[in-house]
């Protein structure tokens, strides 16, 4: 496509979207992050698909808002890609699986349990869906740097945010598996990411522990003072990270 041409979902053009991007779930979200930026400026806005462009320590970067679930995101780490990402770094929410990780803790993620409906019509089912080494080392690093309670492991991929009626949700097997989180995106990120040949990264933050919610998740509320603070760091340390992994300019 021309650089003028437009993404068919994103309707960004691909001169718009630089090199590295941060995606989130929440327009509200990526309207936060782009706050932090030097000069940002909405390129697109489309459904639940809200971009930006700006800087970050003189380094060009996107963000853009991805909606709930992997087959929405999935179209916005592949047209991202389609564009010219060739990093893409998730910065969202998460449940706990262990009862000692607490709310506002970070979380590196590893690799992407693939409980979701979206990977397995991209490649097969014994197909990982893993971070990119270099983005997952420097997201560690740049954590414990800064003195956080950051953990490194393993989260399950999941479509399911509302227990079934008649089904039900265990986590059981996960946790006897040592997966550390659940939440609803990185698979499919993952997945999309080495699809292309492009590096992909998660970072997230906790937000409450679905394991020991109410039944039909009536207590759950992600706008918690210790919440909010722990997305504000999320956020920065994501730019900060991402920032050094984007070309120089020139």
């Amino acid at each position: 496509m021309t650089k003028d041409e437009r993404l068919p979902l994103l309707r960004v053009r691909p001169e718009d979207v630089a090199p590295a991007a941060l995606v989130v779930g929440d327009p509200a979200r990526a309207e936060r992050a782009a706050s932090i930026l030097t000069g940002a400026e909405r390129v697109a806005a489309n459904r639940e698909y809200a971009t930006y462009t700006g800087s970050f320590g003189g380094r060009r970067l996107t963000i853009c808002s991805h909606g709930v679930g992997c087959a929405g995101a999935g179209v916005c780490f592949e047209e991202l890609a389609r564009a010219g990402a060739r990093t893409i770094l998730r910065a969202g929410s998460c449940g706990a699986l262990r009862d000692e990780i607490a709310d506002g803790e970070l979380i590196v993620a590893t690799a992407a349990v693939r409980d979701d409906g979206l990977t397995p019509r991209l490649v097969p089912a014994a197909f990982p869906a893993v971070a990119d080494l270099d983005l997952t080392l420097a997201l560690r690093a740049a954590a414990e740097s800064r003195g956080e309670a950051v953990r490194t492991g393993i989260v399950l991929t999941s479509d399911l945010f509302y227990p079934s009626r008649v089904l039900g949700q265990d986590f059981s097997e996960w946790q006897a598996a040592g997966v550390l989180a659940v939440e609803m995106e990185l698979a499919a990120l993952y997945v999309i990411a080495a699809l292309h040949g492009i590096r992909a990264g998660g970072l997230l933050v906790v937000d409450g522990n679905p394991s020991k919610a109410a039944v039909d998740m009536s207590e759950y509320d992600p706008y918690r003072p210790v919440v909010a603070e722990g997305v504000d760091r999320m956020l920065r340390l994501s730019l900060e990270v991402l920032a050094s992994f984007a070309p120089e300019p020139e």
